[in-house]
């Protein structure tokens, strides 16, 4: 998936010396794998992330069939086995610009909250379920809702 480089290159070692500096930063990333103040996000990074600008690339992913614009979001490789027995069904379907996910409170919700909002888009899928997700996420976007 393409996005705009957000993080420093080095974004790995800079992740794994603040999680063994600090316990607090280990404990959110467990439970949302993400962190709200992430060393190793530029300030440039910090822009693009705040108005969902670092995904733009993603549209020629779409473009090329590898994403839908509505789905749900991509996963890293290490964060398969959070899906658990929901995992077949997540990679049986084309990841996604946007999802329920980034409309149902996007970063401030946690991980195993994000797993069960793609198996329930999957569940539910239609194509009004995507006209409502795309109105929505204009407003999330601009609002800069649960970005960071």
């Amino acid at each position: 998936m393409l996005k705009f480089r957000t993080m420093y290159q080095n974004g790995d070692e800079i992740l794994k010396k603040e999680m063994s500096e600090n316990p607090v930063s280990q404990q959110e990333w467990d439970q949302f794998q993400k962190l709200k103040n992430d060393p190793r996000i530029t300030r440039m990074g910090k822009f693009l992330r705040a108005y969902s600008l670092d995904e733009l690339p993603q549209l020629w992913n779409v473009f090329r069939g590898e994403m839908s614009l509505v789905g749900p979001r991509p996963i890293m490789v290490e964060q398969q086995q959070k899906y658990g027995c929901h995992l077949r069904d997540y990679i049986c379907v084309l990841p996604g610009l946007t999802g329920l996910w980034q409309i149902s409170g996007r970063n401030q919700t946690s991980f195993s909250r994000r797993v069960q909002l793609d198996y329930e888009y999957i569940q539910e899928w239609s194509l009004w379920l995507d006209i409502y997700i795309i109105l929505k996420t204009i407003r999330v976007v601009l609002s800069k809702e649960g970005a960071y």
